[in-house]
């Protein structure tokens, strides 16, 4: 019986589902945004929030246990100390929750991240959302046009190939 057995399984066994949620969560902390399930985000959403409080913490102790959960290692390859830096500044999850976001939600007593809900994926209709850090901007990321559907210049405005082709 699963009495007051609250994790979601999400269809994968224990080590799976820890790895596929501390790879989601390090994908939230390098890009600030993730857009997955709404199952997904919803079972992710508990490990950033413990990851952030874990990064306001601060200590030593703190960054150890983080990048066990988030299985963050350093850089395997030698590298010089200036792809060091970028890798780190870039890449290196720890560092970029320690020294980045948890500092920036600081004063935040919790709720550190929002779930946006989306329309359904077209391949198995299953509940897309958005996760994302509270109070941290994000840079737009520019939508692709589908495919056909070039902006055709008509009497000054811009139109999708799609919309002329109905205007006529």
């Amino acid at each position: 019986m699963r009495h007051l057995k609250r994790t979601a399984k999400l269809g994968r066994t224990g080590q799976h589902r820890n790895a596929m949620l501390a790879n989601l969560v390090s994908s939230l902390i390098k890009h600030k945004r993730v857009t997955t399930t709404l199952a997904k985000a919803k079972a992710a959403r508990s490990v950033a929030e413990k990851m952030v409080t874990l990064g306001k913490k601060g200590t030593l102790h703190s960054r150890r246990l983080a990048a066990a959960r988030l299985r963050a290692h350093a850089s395997e390859s030698p590298l010089s100390k200036e792809q060091n830096k970028k890798w780190r500044q870039k890449d290196d999850v720890i560092h970029i929750l320690f020294d980045e976001i948890a500092p920036s939600l600081k004063e935040r007593r919790g709720g550190y991240t929002r779930i946006i809900k989306m329309g359904q994926r077209n391949g198995d209709s299953a509940q897309k959302a958005i996760l994302e850090f509270v109070d941290i901007t994000v840079a737009p990321t520019p939508a692709a046009p589908a495919e056909g559907s070039e902006p055709a210049k008509t009497e000054g405005k811009t139109e999708t190939k799609s919309e002329a082709a109905a205007a006529k």
